[in-house]
C-alpha cells in the first residue's frame, strides 16, 4: 500500500529537540476529523504507533464509534520518522538517511502541542490515546502538559520501554543492518535491503501476537490459508509495502527511548513523572502481549492518582489493539466511551 496522500502539513520550521540537534524546516504531517467547536472543548489528539501512518488509525473513528467526529474534533498527528512528518527520508542533508537524530517521544508531543496551540489556539484536550507508540506518546503529553490534558487512555502501551521490549527492538535493528544491501544507510532506494526486511519481518511475526494465536490458527480470521501464507502475506508484505528502512531505524530509537521520567524537570525519575500525571488515566493492556505485559501498566498505575487499568482479554496479543479483532476494537471503544463520559481533570 502506497503512503497516504490526503494529510495536511504543519510548519515547525527549526525543531530543536532534546539531544540538542535542530530538525531545520521540520513540518507534522495530520488528519483532522470533525469540527473545532465554540469554546474548543471537544478535542481528541490520537497519535500514530511504530510504522503506522494517519490512515492506520482510522478503524477507531467514526459516527458509530466513540471517537465520532459528528461530536468531537479528532486529530491524528503522524510520528515525526514515520515518513510523512520530518523522516530520514525525506529529511534535508545533513540529517537524511542514517543521519536523522534521535527523536525522543518528548519532542513528539512538544510538535503536537505546536500545531494544537500554534494553528488552532487550543488549551484543553478532552482525550489523548493510541495504541503502542501511540500509548507511549500519551502519557508522555499527560506528563508534559498536565494543564491541558482532561482524559489520557493509553491501549497496549507504556510510560518506559522495558529491557525486554527494548532486546527485542535491538533485534530488528541488527537484523535490518546486517543486509549488506544496507550499506550504512546509504542504499539504493530503488534496490532496498529486501533480505534484511524479510528478517526484521520474521522477527516481528513471533511478538506482535501471542503463542495462543498461532496455536489457534486464528491467523485464519485475517483471511490466510496457512502459517506461511499468513508470514509472508501479513508480516513481510507490510514491511515491504511502503515502509522507508532508515525510517523504521529512526522509530525504533523514539520506542527503545521511551520514558517519561526523561522529561525535563524529572532527572530520570520515571516514578515521580508518573506521579505529576493528573488526569484521570485508564490503561488497556493486552492479556498476552509480549511487549507491553499487563503487570507493566499494574504497577505504573499505583503512581498516577486518578489511574485505571482494563486487560484486554483473548489470545491477540499485542494486536488486540491494530483494530484486527472486533471484539477487541469494541473493548477498547467502551473503555474509551466510558472514560469520556466521567469528569475529566479540571472537573474533579
Amino acid at each position: 500500500m502506497p503512503a497516504p496522500t490526503d494529510a495536511e502539513y504543519f510548519d515547525l520550521g527549526d525543531l530543536t529537540l532534546q539531544s540538542g540537534h535542530t530538525l531545520r524546516d521540520a513540518r507534522l504531517a495530520y488528519k483532522t476529523f470533525g469540527a473545532l467547536n465554540a469554546d474548543k472543548s471537544n478535542v481528541i489528539v490520537y497519535p500514530t504507533w511504530y510504522s503506522g501512518w494517519h490512515t492506520d488509525n482510522e478503524w477507531l473513528v467514526g459516527t458509530d464509534k466513540t471517537l465520532n467526529p459528528d461530536e468531537y474534533f479528532i486529530v491524528i498527528p503522524n510520528m515525526l520518522g514515520n515518513g510523512l512528518s520530518t523522516s530520514p527520508s525525506n529529511a534535508a542533508s545533513p540529517y537524511d538517511h542514517a543521519r536523522f537524530p534521535l527523536v525522543t517521544f518528548y519532542d513528539q508531543v512538544e510538535a503536537q502541542h505546536r500545531l494544537l496551540t500554534e494553528k488552532w489556539g487550543i488549551s484543553t484536550i478532552a482525550l489523548v490515546t493510541g495504541w503502542s507508540m501511540g500509548a507511549g506518546q500519551t502519557y508522555q503529553w499527560a506528563v508534559s502538559h498536565p494543564e491541558m490534558v482532561e482524559r489520557a487512555a493509553p491501549f497496549c502501551g507504556s510510560s518506559r520501554t522495558a529491557p525486554h521490549n527494548q532486546v527485542f527492538l535491538e533485534s530488528l535493528r541488527v537484523a535490518l543492518q546486517a543486509d549488506a544491501a544496507w550499506a550504512d544507510g546509504d542504499y539504493d532506494p530503488a534496490r532496498p535491503p529486501i533480505k534484511g526486511l524479510r528478517a526484521f519481518a520474521r522477527i516481528y511475526s513471533g511478538w506482535g501476537f501471542s503463542q495462543a494465536f498461532y496455536w489457534h490458527e486464528t491467523w485464519r480470521e485475517l483471511g490466510f490459508t496457512s502459517l506461511d501464507d499468513f508470514l509472508y502475506g501479513f508480516w513481510e508484505q507490510f514491511f515491504r509495502d511502503g515502509r522507508d528502512p532508515n525510517n523504521l531505524i529512526a522509530m525504533i530509537g523514539t520506542w527503545h527511548a521511551g520514558n517519561v521520567g526523561t522529561t525535563p524537570g524529572f532527572d530520570g525519575d520515571h516514578e515521580a513523572a508518573l506521579r505529576s500525571i493528573r488526569c484521570p488515566l485508564l490503561a488497556m493492556p493486552a492479556e498476552k502481549d509480549l511487549y507491553f505485559p499487563p503487570e507493566d501498566e499494574a504497577w505504573a498505575s499505583q503512581f498516577i492518582e486518578h489511574g485505571e487499568v482494563r486487560v484486554i482479554p483473548g489470545v491477540w496479543g499485542h494486536f488486540a489493539g491494530g483494530g484486527k479483532n472486533p471484539v477487541d476494537t469494541a473493548f477498547i471503544d467502551g473503555g474509551l466511551r466510558d472514560l469520556l463520559a466521567r469528569p475529566g481533570r479540571s472537573q474533579l
